[in-house]
C-alpha cells in the first residue's frame, strides 16, 4: 500500500496554515506538528491579530500540541514549517525535545541555523529545503505586496 503520509504531504499542510496568514495579513509561516502520520497541532503566524511578537506558527503549534497530548515534551513528534525558525523559535523547539522539524524555505537573515543546528535539541532530526519553492514563493508574494502597498502610501 502506498503511504500517503509522505513530508510533501504534511508541507502542503503546514503552506495551507501559511496561506491562512497570508490571508490575515500576517506574514505567512504556517505549522504544523505530527505524531504518528496524524496532525496533532495546526498554526499560523498570529502576531498582528494578537499584538504579540511571540505569535510565531511554532510557539503556537508547540502549545496546542503539548496540551493535545497532555505532556511538554514531544519527542514522538515532527514539525513541519514553511520557513527556517527564528532563535525564539529554535529555542522552544529545543525545550520541546522535539523529534524532527522540516522546513521550507531558509531565512538567511533571521533563522536560527545562522547560529548552527546546535540551537535544538541533541536529539532534533533536522531536514529541509521540503517545498522550499512553494514556501518561498508565498513569503516573496507576500513582501512585494507590502512594499507595493508602502509605495501608494
Amino acid at each position: 500500500m502506498l503511504n500517503i503520509y509522505t513530508d510533501e504531504y504534511f508541507m502542503k499542510q503546514a503552506l495551507m496554515e501559511a496561506e491562512r496568514a497570508f490571508d490575515a495579513d500576517e506574514i505567512p509561516v504556517g505549522a504544523i506538528i505530527v505524531s504518528n502520520n496524524k496532525i496533532i497541532a495546526k498554526a499560523h503566524n498570529q502576531t498582528e491579530l494578537l499584538n504579540d511578537v511571540t505569535a510565531h506558527a511554532e510557539i503556537i503549534a508547540i502549545t496546542s500540541a503539548a496540551s493535545n497530548l497532555g505532556a511538554k515534551y514531544l519527542q514522538e513528534c515532527t514539525m513541519f514549517i514553511t520557513l527556517e525558525p527564528c532563535v525564539m523559535c529554535a529555542g522552544a523547539l529545543y525545550w520541546s525535545q522535539i523529534g524532527r522539524v522540516v522546513y521550507g524555505a531558509d531565512d538567511d537573515k533571521k533563522g536560527f541555523m545562522r547560529f548552527g543546528k546546535e540551537m535544538l535539541h541533541p536529539s532534533t532530526k533536522l531536514e529541509f529545503g521540503i517545498m522550499y519553492e512553494e514556501c518561498s514563493h508565498l513569503l516573496k508574494e507576500f513582501f512585494k505586496m507590502k512594499r507595493s502597498r508602502a509605495a501608494d502610501h
